[in-house]
């Protein structure tokens, strides 16, 4: 079995996911802590749990979603994992920074790629990546069905979907991706979005009005 925690980070409060299964072995998706207090946290956190950092992957590359990629790298050895259609993102990563006011050094490149329908490994059990482009290019979402949940990074919230207006967003692209590959999958599954409260896809469903509207 495999269980999800969010810790909620920077100024955009991203939703860091840990999963982890029973024996404590943990991948971390979207390592978004951005500030010394927010790394300490972090690392506070995955000592006092006794957790075992299996790697980290990433929804998508936007600034606010790979600001701890670097931390994950230098001290836990994880490299960084995410679709190489936002490759392009990664590497503005600094550029992006200072259109916010934040000091971001260069992630030097994705060093593996992850595509649609890879097994992502967690001890001896996966997670499953699921392109769904529209947000970004490479945005992936990570569904386990023994699990019975979906982290579906910032394609699909709660009673919302991502914006398409940043470079690479596709508003029809996005819709299509939602309701051909997030939509399909059983009624029941948890939505556990890039930022706020998580979902089901049975509530989104019915009660999305982006989705709603495009009926």
């Amino acid at each position: 079995m495999l269980y999800v925690e969010s810790l909620v980070y920077n100024a955009f409060q991203v939703n860091t996911y840990l999963v982890r299964d029973e024996s404590g072995n943990c991948l971390v998706v979207d390592p978004a802590f951005y500030s010394p207090r927010e790394v300490a946290d972090f690392d506070a956190h995955i000592r006092e749990k006794g957790f075992k950092v299996a790697g980290q992957i990433n929804t998508h590359c936007h600034i606010d979603h790979v600001l701890g990629v670097r931390h994950m790298r230098q001290k836990y050895d994880c490299p960084f994992r995410a679709h190489m259609a936002d490759s392009n993102l990664a590497a503005n990563a600094p550029l992006m920074g200072d259109v916010f006011g934040l000091s971001v050094e260069p992630l030097e490149g994705i060093d593996e790629t992850l595509e649609d329908n890879d097994s992502v490994p967690i001890g001896n059990q996966s997670l499953l990546s699921i392109h769904v482009p529209g947000h970004s290019p490479g945005s992936l979402a990570y569904y386990s069905a023994e699990g019975g949940f979906v982290i579906t990074g910032d394609a699909l919230f709660r009673r919302s979907i991502g914006r398409t207006d940043l470079p690479g967003g596709d508003y029809d692209q996005l819709i299509r991706s939602i309701k051909s590959r997030l939509l399909t999958l059983p009624a029941g599954t948890i939505v556990y979005p890039g930022h706020g409260a998580s979902s089901s896809v049975l509530e989104e469903t019915t009660e999305n009005p982006f989705i709603s509207m495009d009926q």
